[in-house]
């Protein structure tokens, strides 16, 4: 039995194409949410994503954005990564074996990236600052970076830079219109 002619034709291509294999691999990000602070009190110089051990009633708290990394910190500890001071919500419609809201949760990362992390620190004296929390499928996950405190020097001139880089984008856009 012989094949539809689609098949014998060579400029009909039957595989899926790139993009479409692409696509199915790009996972979408919520952002549960973010700390604006740290990118202005530091200098991030770089970035790994963390897992993070929660409970279940923390898990349906933070499905509901009742998170706050705004003076949360991650720390190493006895070769394991910890967050500290993240404050998750007491979930609504738990029970007595609700959550603690700022209790220290263990961040999922690998031994050696662990001890790459722990080096830099020792040797640099860098910090570990959160980020931002996120779904990635259905796992929380949970931006850290290594980063250097700024001056008050160092700040200003960010601000500064940011400032102008605003006002020229507004110029761009202006002359554009014309």
């Amino acid at each position: 039995m012989a094949k539809p002619a689609k098949y014998n034709n060579p400029a009909v291509n039957n595989s899926k194409s790139k993009k479409d294999k692409d696509a199915k691999t790009e996972v979408a990000l919520t952002v549960l949410a973010e700390n604006r602070r740290a990118r202005h009190e530091y200098e991030i110089i770089q970035v790994f994503q963390a897992g993070i051990e929660l409970l279940g009633t923390e898990v349906k708290s933070i499905r509901q954005r009742k998170v706050n990394l705004k003076d949360s910190f991650a720390k190493i500890e006895d070769k394991q990564l910890w967050l500290w001071n993240c404050h998750i919500a007491v979930y609504d419609f738990g029970n007595r074996f609700n959550h603690e809201p700022t209790r220290r949760r263990r961040l999922l990362m690998h031994r050696n990236e662990i001890f790459k992390i722990n080096q830099q620190i020792k040797e640099k004296g860098l910090t570990l600052v959160p980020l931002r929390m996120y779904m990635k499928k259905n796992w929380v996950k949970l931006d850290i970076a290594l980063a250097k405190g700024k001056k008050l020097y160092d700040k200003r001139e960010s601000k500064i830079k940011h400032e102008t880089t605003r006002q020229l984008d507004k110029l761009v856009k202006q002359i554009n219109r014309r």
